[in-house]
């Protein structure tokens, strides 16, 4: 008489190794909810690359709670972290973290109240969001190019731009390899909401790629501490004459 077949332990089909997209959710916002860890992320949020000891202080913690904290955030993949000799740097793990970041400055502002921003002047007028401008500068231009007839909005994708070809033209004459931004594996243009203007300014390829030509041209310097961007008096000239923007 055979043997009855005896029953195997199967994990993978016998429990749920996918994590439920509620608990993803859950964790990513725990990690964020506290303090010490939000202001670490918004330290990096301008897209700049900084050391535990540096979040430290921004956090205003100890090093050694600053490494905890910072553990937390790579668990939950919302900073990532890259070794140059002695050295470790973290940064955000990418603009999707960066985005999340100025929603939830959003949302702090509340949407049931008349609107009166806190943001200080300085970033205020411009800064940089992760790798694009922010601001009253980013929203201006935002606002410019489609004055101008710069930009076509997409049918069906909320906010998502292309470029038209009076657009591609003009930012081509700046310098921007239009084509090669199209090519990159991210959104091309789109309007990302600023959290002190409550107005979209321009994000995607083409902000990266404006932001980079506002460095390199001295239009804009940025402060050695802080996300804030000046804009210089050959900035105020060619902004003016270029997009007819007044700084």
């Amino acid at each position: 008489m055979g043997l009855a077949a005896r029953a195997r332990f199967v994990y993978h089909q016998s429990v749920n190794v996918e994590e439920h997209p509620d608990a993803a959710v859950a964790g990513i916002a725990a990690a964020i909810g506290d303090l010490s860890r939000a202001r670490m992320l918004y330290c990096l949020s301008d897209g700049l690359a900084r050391t535990a000891t540096e979040l430290a202080m921004a956090a205003e913690v100890t090093p050694g709670t600053a490494s905890v904290h910072l553990q937390r955030l790579e668990a939950q993949h919302l900073v990532k972290v890259s070794a140059q000799g002695r050295h470790r740097y973290y940064s955000l793990e990418g603009r999707h973290v960066a985005a999340a970041l100025e929603a939830l400055s959003v949302l702090a502002g509340g949407g049931h109240h008349a609107f009166s921003p806190t943001t200080p002047n300085r970033l205020r007028a411009a800064r940089t969001c992760y790798d694009h401008i922010a601001g009253a500068l980013g929203v201006g231009l935002h606002d410019r190019f489609r004055a101008l007839g710069w930009l076509s909005i997409r049918s069906g994708a909320k906010q998502s731009y292309d470029l038209t070809p009076a657009g591609a033209k003009a930012l081509s004459a700046l310098g921007i390899d239009v084509e090669a931004a199209r090519a990159l594996r991210r959104r091309f243009v789109y309007g990302c909401l600023d959290w002190s203007e409550r107005r979209p300014h321009i994000a995607g390829a083409i902000g990266a790629a404006l932001l980079n030509v506002a460095r390199m041209r001295k239009w804009v310097v940025q402060d050695l501490d802080s996300r804030a961007l000046t804009v210089t008096r050959a900035g105020r000239r060619e902004l003016l004459s270029r997009f007819g923007l007044a700084q």
